[in-house]
């Protein structure tokens, strides 16, 4: 329907400026090596076999067979060769690209500084020249040559890039990707002699590729998320998208207020968040000297994190919930930070509660509550390190177990969605194993039909499936006692989130994989971010669609490599509208849902989130200094309550994923009434297994406690939190409507929490409607 809906104004103009201007693709890597010029020559030999007109515009010297086989029957405009320092380099023949009136030009290398008489100072000058005259162009860069990159880059890696690109380059592009490649691959490459990169240089150091490779994942990230919220602005949409966190700090000139600002600062950090700070203020009141050091004090700490400040205008006390829940809807934020109310139970009859307005006003928001710890215990601090006594394992020690095994090396592409080329990708590094001598077998691959997939099978050869007889019908699925009998030194096993058909000896396909590592044979495998466990919930928030298949989260932090296949939203539809992913009746009902524009940018967004998260982890893992999100200095125990109906599960995959990103122990904590009927029924006994085997195969700890009447839960929950020291507790919402008044029973747990658990950390968490 977007097609038939008035343009706006500003639309309009945007239109026309555009009118007769080439269009500007942008491919990003960590590195040089990445395999930017390959991809870009892909793209190029693309448009050429559809009949487009393009041509090399400058190409970075390349030993690759590849790479030199894409150039073979692509025009090629030769460039103006000089000397820089006695180093031979080649600036772009602009005027002779202008006469050759191409659609599409391919120059490598955007931050290249021209020679001293070239008409023009930079290269990009020269592409915005072509651009300008209606061609085309797509191009490459290294991360840390962006000026918002470079400085971070600098500090973290001592890399510094000898010409950086202006700020507003990537908002030029139609069309930014990442070519994600890992520090593993590169280093590989570098070894093999691939690359003529000098080995000794700070660029190929492991820690510095890992940190060039997040610089890069949260750039793109971030610049797919700013397109969502357009998007969703566009089409008329409030609240949080779920991609991403956002947190705002609600404060008062007040001593807290700083305190508040730090706690969400750390949160912020440790979820890779942005951080917002408000405040609301009577405009005809005049400030005490005190508060106005407060409010400097605030501010400069808010400039030093570089969080944003806003002081805004408080209509009167009792709309201050109203404003601040508006406020929250208007920015997407995902939780609002605030501190503990310090009323009594009378002062809060007569003046009202801040926090329980908020919390009965929220929707799609959490609401976390900071504790004042400083009277009750303390700030404890200890150094950083995983807790484990919960049952769950740092990567650290999943790296040295793997380490001390003869345990396979495994690999995982991971994409945002069906058809961005895991599969494809999987195979093409099968050959390039194949050719380099070893034993590589295709153990199980999903084509589905699409025809540039079985073409990149090559000489792979099929470990054949193994027959399942089923209810009368013949199943198949893959083999792997025939893998593990013929034992090659790497198998290729397609959709590791796969359930295995019925009369299989394991029930899921990563199981299978883990038998197969276990062997010491190495796995290549692939699957699409909305499979992890604990984003299930994320997931159908997006797009409506429940997944039913998923793979634990602890699978892809064993995986010794995680590597994304990026493509762009419009790019990925169009592949759907030529029925490369689906079959052509499939397609306009997959573009109508799952594979709706703003659901694949989401999607994505999540994805490169995901994956730049997991790279900060193992970085941290193997004690970098150069962790992006700095330390967790605090000694977190996390206690997530649940009852037995559908949103425990939601809660349960939340704590886990706060539990992982904060190093916590992390308890699942449920309450059994002996005096309730549901407690005989078997449904509800299933349901209580099901949450217990999913809280630890998340790596927690599933609790029950018993009560004899609901009265006592609250109080049950807060002496377990007591009992462990738990510095936070997480629970839901109350399914009712939030009343400040009333009986004690219609106010839930939530309730009796905000009152009576005030010296712990409290996140309530929005029910997802």
């Amino acid at each position: 329907m977007d097609t038939y809906r008035r343009k706006t104004p500003e639309e309009i103009l945007a239109a026309i400026q555009k009118q007769g201007r080439g269009r500007l693709h942008i491919l990003i890597g960590a590195a040089s090596g990445t395999g930017k010029t390959y991809h870009m020559l892909l793209e190029g030999r693309s448009l050429s076999e559809q009949g487009v007109h393009v041509v090399i515009g400058s190409m970075t010297a390349s030993d690759r067979v590849e790479t030199s086989q894409l150039m073979n029957g692509l025009d090629r405009v030769p460039g103006i060769i000089w000397s820089r320092g006695g180093t031979e380099t080649e600036d772009l023949d602009v005027e002779a690209i202008l006469c050759c009136r191409p659609e599409w030009v391919m120059v490598d290398e955007l931050a290249h500084r021209n020679r001293p008489d070239a008409p023009a100072r930079t290269r990009l000058e020269e592409v915005e020249r072509l651009l300008e005259h209606g061609i085309s162009v797509v191009t490459t860069v290294n991360v840390y040559e962006l000026e918002g990159v470079q400085h971070t880059a600098s500090q973290l890696t001592g890399i510094k890039a000898a010409e950086v690109l202006p700020g507003h380059v990537l908002e030029m592009a139609d069309e930014v990707r990442l070519v994600d490649v890992t520090p593993e691959k590169l280093l590989s490459r570098v070894e093999q002699h691939k690359l003529r990169v000098d080995q000794h240089s700070s660029v190929v150091k492991e820690g510095n590729l890992s940190v060039l490779r997040e610089l890069a994942l949260r750039l793109v990230a971030e610049g797919v998320g700013e397109s969502l919220i357009k998007l969703r602005e566009e089409q008329g949409y409030t609240g949080p998208s779920r991609t991403g966190e956002r947190i705002l700090v609600s404060v008062q000139y007040h001593f807290n207020g700083s305190i508040y600002i730090r706690r969400g600062q750390q949160i912020a950090r440790r979820l890779n968040g942005d951080l917002r700070i408000v405040t609301f203020v009577d405009p005809d009141r005049k400030r005490t000297k005190e508060e106005e050091a407060f409010r400097k004090a605030m501010i400069q700490l808010a400039d030093k994190i570089g969080a944003k400040f806003e002081e805004l205008p408080l209509r009167s006390r009792r709309m201050l919930p109203d404003q601040l829940v508006d406020y929250a809807l208007r920015n997407g934020v995902t939780r609002i930070v605030m501190g503990h109310s310090k009323q009594s139970f009378l002062q809060e009859l007569r003046q009202g509660s801040v926090v329980k307005e908020v919390l009965r006003k929220i929707r799609h928001v959490d609401l976390f509550l900071v504790a004042d710890r400083a009277d009750h215990d303390g700030e404890r601090i200890l150094p950083t390190k995983s807790l484990n006594t919960a049952g769950s394992s740092s990567l650290v020690e999943i790296r040295e177990r793997h380490n001390n095994s003869i345990r396979g090396h495994f690999k995982v592409y991971i994409g945002a969605a069906p058809g961005v080329g895991k599969t494809y990708t999987m195979l093409r590094e099968g050959n390039e194993l194949l050719h380099s001598g070893l034993d590589v077998r295709i153990g199980l691959l999903e084509t589905h039909g699409r025809q540039e997939t079985e073409a990149q099978t090559g000489q792979l050869p099929f470990i054949e499936r193994k027959r399942i007889a089923y209810r009368g019908t013949e199943l198949t699925e893959m083999d792997t006692e025939a893998i593990l009998r013929e034992a090659p030194d790497v198998v290729l096993v397609d959709e590791l989130a796969h359930t295995n058909v019925p009369g299989s000896r394991l029930r899921k396909r990563y199981e299978d994989v883990l038998e197969i590592l276990e062997a010491g044979i190495t796995v290549i495998s692939t699957m699409n971010v909305q499979h992890l466990e604990s984003l299930n919930d994320t997931v159908e928030h997006i797009t409506g669609v429940k997944v039913r298949e998923t793979v634990p989260d602890s699978i892809l932090h064993l995986a010794d490599e995680v590597q994304i296949v990026d493509v762009a939203p419009r790019a990925l539809r169009k592949r759907m509208r030529e029925g490369k992913i689906y079959a052509l009746e499939k397609v306009d009902q997959a573009l109508q849902h799952f594979f709706k524009e703003a659901n694949l940018i989401a999607l994505r967004e999540l994805a490169l989130r995901e994956l730049a998260d997991d790279v900060d982890e193992r970085l941290e893992a193997w004690e970098r200094n150069h962790s992006l999100r700095g330390p967790w200095r605090r000694e977190e125990v996390i206690h997530v309550c649940v009852d037995a109906h559908e949103e425990a599960a939601r809660l349960i995959r939340r704590g886990f994923r706060i539990a992982h990103r904060l190093k916590a122990v992390w308890y699942v904590n449920h309450v059994q009434v002996t005096d309730r009927d549901t407690s005989l029924h078997k449904e509800y006994e299933h349901r209580l297994e099901q949450l217990k085997l999913m809280t630890e195969r998340l790596g927690g700890v599933f609790r029950i406690v018993q009560a004899d009447d609901r009265s006592e839960v609250p109080e049950l929950l807060i002496q377990l939190a007591n009992q462990d020291k738990a510095t936070q507790i997480i629970a839901g919402q109350s399914r009712h409507r939030y009343r400040l008044m009333g009986s004690s029973r219609r106010r839930g747990v939530a309730h009796h929490l905000v009152r009576n658990a005030r010296h712990i950390d409290l996140l309530i968490v929005a029910k997802d409607m």
